[in-house]
């Protein structure tokens, strides 16, 4: 398939990669990187046509849900969801946790993680029916409250309950649901130590302690806040870590939470295998928005999440796309968490087809049947542009990205 757009750029045409397409290229690619973003990254690195599905080794599950220790209700809430064989992260985390013993669960994104601690949680609690025993941390709102989904829809009818502590939502509602003492607490790392300064949150009945996402805590600047926390924390407890990568540093945090714990990895390679990636060179921020409009009306782009560097120009460009009959909706840092939540709620149901994102949602965020990932700014980092096209090609499924590039 060609793309062709007109205007009066240089670049008016591309092939699209996927599927056998090839993309055509005239001249070399410019080495300068935007004055806003970070270190220069060499535009061939976001080119990658998609492995096969047929070529990609086929995982065999050593359980299914129905095998696994835990109660028959529990085990009825997962079959309700459609669940019946446990992706690699679950079907080796699972086990351990259910066991007792600490973990340290190193998985791509989109590998089902939440699933892998929050099945054993609610079969913990089940058997132990103790509040205030679970504290689980996440790095951004949007990934605290997706678990706080998982958890209420995994522990349905069992009267469990659940307080979700973040920013940017209030915190007298969040105070009266600590009071009613949940047996969970799930949020991020600000709003929990905002809470517990405060005299709202008791750590000392924690039992188990769940860091998700800790390679992406650490590079949003919260080594201080999670040790904070961790000092609040019972000595005698059962940990969970959960990363995309383990660095020295990392890897001393952790060793400093976990006794003894149990490392399961279930990364497969850097590049997500299941994405078709290549790379559009534009002129001028105009051209991009009339290539990217133009796109947006090819039949095959029908879940569409756009990347932008900032939260004014993501705002700005969601309002354009709008104008342009392409509904669109946007997630930012000055955005509200219910304005954030409804957003997400009508990309996720399909009553917008585009949302456009700062990097807030690069991670965590389980997003179904995403077509297309499109950087429209470049990202600061490889590891933040690979974070961002895992939103598409989750579950095996195929999926492309594409990111704009200069072409003066």
């Amino acid at each position: 398939m060609t793309y062709s757009f007109g205007g009066s750029g240089r670049s008016r045409s591309f092939r699209g990669r996927g599927g056998g397409k090839t993309f055509r290229r005239s001249r070399p690619f410019n080495n300068r990187a935007p004055r806003f973003q970070g270190a220069y990254i060499n535009p061939s690195r976001f080119i990658n046509k998609a492995r096969d599905v047929e070529q990609t080794p086929e995982f065999v599950a050593q359980h299914k849900f129905s095998d696994f220790a835990i109660s028959d209700a529990l085990k009825r809430n997962i079959s309700g969801r459609g669940y019946t064989t446990p992706t690699p992260i679950q079907d080796s985390v699972i086990p351990l946790v259910l066991e007792g013993k600490d973990v340290i669960g190193l998985a791509n994104t989109g590998t089902g993680k939440t699933a892998a601690f929050i099945i054993p949680i609610i079969n913990w609690l089940q058997i132990h029916q103790k509040t205030e025993a679970v504290l689980i941390v996440a790095p951004t709102r949007e990934l605290a409250q997706q678990i706080d989904e998982e958890f209420r829809a995994f522990s349905g009818n069992l009267r469990l309950f659940s307080a979700l502590c973040i920013g940017g939502a209030s915190m007298h509602r969040q105070i009266m649901a600590l009071a009613r003492h949940p047996h969970v607490v799930i949020g991020t790392p600000g709003r929990l130590k905002d809470l517990i300064e405060q005299n709202r949150l008791r750590l000392g009945t924690s039992q188990i302690f769940v860091l998700d996402e800790v390679d992406r805590m650490l590079d949003m600047g919260f080594i201080n806040d999670i040790r904070f926390l961790i000092g609040k924390l019972p000595g005698v407890k059962q940990s969970l870590s959960f990363s995309a990568t383990l660095n020295p540093t990392i890897n001393r945090l952790l060793q400093a939470i976990c006794h003894d714990p149990v490392t399961v990895s279930v990364r497969t390679s850097e590049t997500v295998d299941t994405v078709t990636q290549d790379v559009i060179r534009a002129g001028s921020k105009e051209q991009k928005i009339r290539i990217l409009t133009e796109l947006l009306r090819k039949q095959d782009f029908e879940k569409v999440l756009i990347f932008g560097q900032t939260k004014h120009g993501v705002q700005h460009l969601a309002e354009n796309l709008t104008k342009s009959g392409h509904r669109a909706e946007a997630i930012h840092g000055n955005k509200s968490q219910p304005q954030r939540e409804r957003a997400l709620r009508a990309f996720k149901d399909n009553r917008v087809k585009v949302l456009v994102a700062t990097d807030v949602a690069a991670r965590g965020l389980d997003i179904p049947n995403v077509s297309h990932v499109i950087n429209f700014d470049q990202p600061n980092t490889y590891e933040d542009y690979i974070h961002r096209i895992g939103r598409t090609g989750r579950a095996g499924k195929k999926g492309q990205a594409l990111t704009f590039v200069n072409s003066y």
